[in-house]
């Protein structure tokens, strides 16, 4: 550990230039306020040293990446908390998708939710043959509110994006490199080594040249992408007035089926 983490559930470690950070909040390394702030301040603190070129990101342990949110969060229904905890996924998230060098998100297992637009927001993901991606939110009466609606269209087309949001559908790795939600499957276990290797290889660019690149690169979707990503807080706070909302995620919580009011 060092000085750029504010947090404990994500630890830091710097590898001559590439900032390696592991999402550790046992078991599923959920996202919660605290490890969300502190992704916000942490790419903020990689930002200001100019000698880290690269991030890696990855889940301890061997089964999940990450599994997104934790539900404990929403089961009251209170509003007021579903706008914050909104607010901090999407600082969070742009903050890691605004990075000033290369982002590489190692895919070590579940990505599930908040914890596949963790993966989104990065500019490349390398994941593990037995990892599994998905946006589940609305079978607990909830949207994806970090870019998930933005950023995995922009990645796959509106079709498959439908497919997984709109229909829960699961994608293993390989079917996620076929859509292009991800770009390298590996062996279980490597994930984040191939990531390390990658993000050396970012030393070897201008760290000048790779953040212009970047922001070019960036600059097609900037016309439209924060307008989206407005509006996918906004939607998601207005959930928080549905019956669904609270029966979906109650449901989870009392490991039962949801009895959906559609209101």
């Amino acid at each position: 550990m060092n000085n750029y983490s504010p947090t404990e559930k994500l630890k830091v470690e710097i590898i001559d230039h590439t900032a390696l950070i592991t999402i550790d909040n046992p078991g599923a390394n959920t996202w919660d306020a605290e490890s969300l702030s502190g992704m916000r301040d942490l790419v903020a603190n990689l930002n200001a040293d100019k000698n880290i070129y690269s991030l890696v990101i990855t889940g301890a342990g061997e089964k999940f990446f990450s599994a997104g949110a934790d539900l404990k969060m929403f089961a009251s229904g209170d509003k007021a908390v579903a706008q914050d905890i909104g607010l901090k996924f999407g600082q969070a998230f742009e903050a890691l998708a605004d990075f000033r060098g290369v982002s590489i998100a190692a895919i070590n297992g579940f990505a599930m939710g908040g914890g596949l637009e963790c993966a989104l927001a990065c500019d490349i993901r390398i994941a593990e043959s037995h990892a599994q991606m998905a946006l589940p939110e609305a079978k607990v009466g909830l949207l994806p509110c970090a870019g998930g609606t933005q950023r995995l269209t922009a990645l796959v087309g509106p079709g498959w994006a439908k497919r997984i949001i709109l229909c829960g559908e699961r994608i293993k790795a390989e079917k996620a490199l076929s859509l292009g939600l991800v770009e390298e499957v590996v062996d279980s276990g490597t994930a984040k080594t191939v990531a390390l290797a990658l993000a050396a290889q970012v030393a070897q660019q201008s760290p000048v040249s790779v953040t212009f690149c970047k922001e070019l690169i960036h600059k097609p979707r900037e016309a439209v992408m924060p307008q989206g990503l407005l509006l996918e807080r906004e939607r998601f706070i207005q959930l928080f007035d549905t019956l669904d909302q609270k029966e979906g995620v109650n449901a989870f919580l009392e490991k039962r089926s949801p009895e959906w009011k559609n209101a």
